[in-house]
């Protein structure tokens, strides 16, 4: 009797969870094993902004228990980095020097916050909101009333900025070509939703190009960035909202394409026949275009996880967007995404 194939799934994001899920649907008796760095198991990130709501308590964001993935058979391996993936031996190693052995891997790394290289010398001096522990972080280092800015305004950062504002602080937002990310938006476009965005009490400051951020402000301000045209901004934090990055470095030896993601074809399989990827960290080959395309926004994220655990295990679907792209204003002045699409 043969046995059971172990699947590793390397991210506990929306993708992963979605993963698990349908393979362990799929298979009662498979082997399966999350490899994460978060130390929490998974939770929806576009909850984060919930904590300046009063919601402080880990427990409220998690999507199950940590019990759940017991019931489920589910190794959850929290807090573990993995640093490189040889695909022709199939092995995974972790940063404490750790091998695990796979059948079948599935990469949801997703992705990290890009920092722009005019101000990626001040990252020490910013914030950032890619978890749980970043968001509290912030919430603490921002008193009540005070004032964070916010450089780029990638629709992460934007719905978090309009939550600033619906709870007492101020954002001044200092835009760039990231702005609205992942939307592809029009010159045309762009004034109509930075107004809206006003209208809501936000600062907006454009063709201004941040060069430094220091820890030292008039009254008593704990950050100030200061602009190429020696313009300076005071606030209480400085946070940097400019898309995201995808995770690949650790699959740099694994045999596997790569451009700005992993590159992956409609049935989100890599060349290499035992890895699949999904979510942030892949590019997927959109046939009529002739193009690897980054589809981003939670809904999509947790197709592709859903879609690679069916192909894992024997399925041959193909993925199409779920959503299409789109960003506007509704009657009441309020900017919809279909990236905020849950």
């Amino acid at each position: 009797m043969s046995s059971p194939l172990h699947h590793i799934i390397i991210g506990s994001g929306s993708a992963g969870f979605g993963a698990a899920m349908t393979l362990r649907s799929r298979d009662k008796n498979c082997r399966i094993t999350m490899i994460t760095m978060d130390s929490l198991p998974f939770y929806n990130r576009y909850d984060l902004p919930r904590v300046f709501r009063g919601h402080h308590d880990w427990r409220e964001l998690l999507a199950m228990p940590p019990s759940y993935y017991d019931e489920l058979n589910i190794t959850l391996r929290r807090s573990s980095k993995v640093v490189d993936v040889d695909g022709a031996r199939q092995i995974v190693s972790l940063a404490h020097q750790e091998d695990v052995a796979y059948d079948r891997l599935l990469v949801c790394a997703g992705g990290r916050s890009y920092l722009p290289e005019n101000i990626s010398q001040s990252a020490d001096l910013m914030h950032g909101f890619g978890s749980f522990e970043a968001a509290m972080r912030l919430y603490q280092a921002l008193p009540a009333g005070g004032r964070a800015i916010m450089i780029g305004g990638d629709m992460i950062g934007i719905d978090l900025a309009l939550t600033l504002l619906d709870t007492g602080y101020k954002v001044t937002l200092i835009t760039n070509q990231q702005t609205f990310w992942p939307h592809a938006v029009s010159k045309d476009e762009i004034p109509p939703l930075l107004r809206a965005l006003a209208k809501k009490g936000m600062e907006i400051i454009e063709d201004a190009r941040p060069v430094a951020v220091s820890a030292s402000g008039k009254k008593g301000a704990g950050r100030r960035v200061t602009m190429e045209d020696k313009r300076k901004i005071d606030g209480d934090v400085v946070m940097s909202f400019c898309g995201l990055s995808s995770s690949v470095e650790f699959m740099l030896g694994a045999g596997v394409d790569i451009e700005r993601g992993l590159l992956v074809n409609t049935e989100l399989q890599t060349n290499n026949k035992t890895i699949w990827a999904a979510g942030d960290v892949c590019q997927i080959w959109h046939d009529e275009e002739k193009v690897y395309k980054f589809y981003h926004g939670w809904k999509n994220v947790r197709i592709m996880g859903e879609l690679a655990a069916r192909n894992m295990s024997g399925a041959h679907d193909i993925f199409d967007v779920d959503i299409k792209d789109r960003l506007d204003i509704d009657a009441k002045g309020n900017l919809r995404s279909t990236f905020w699409t849950h």
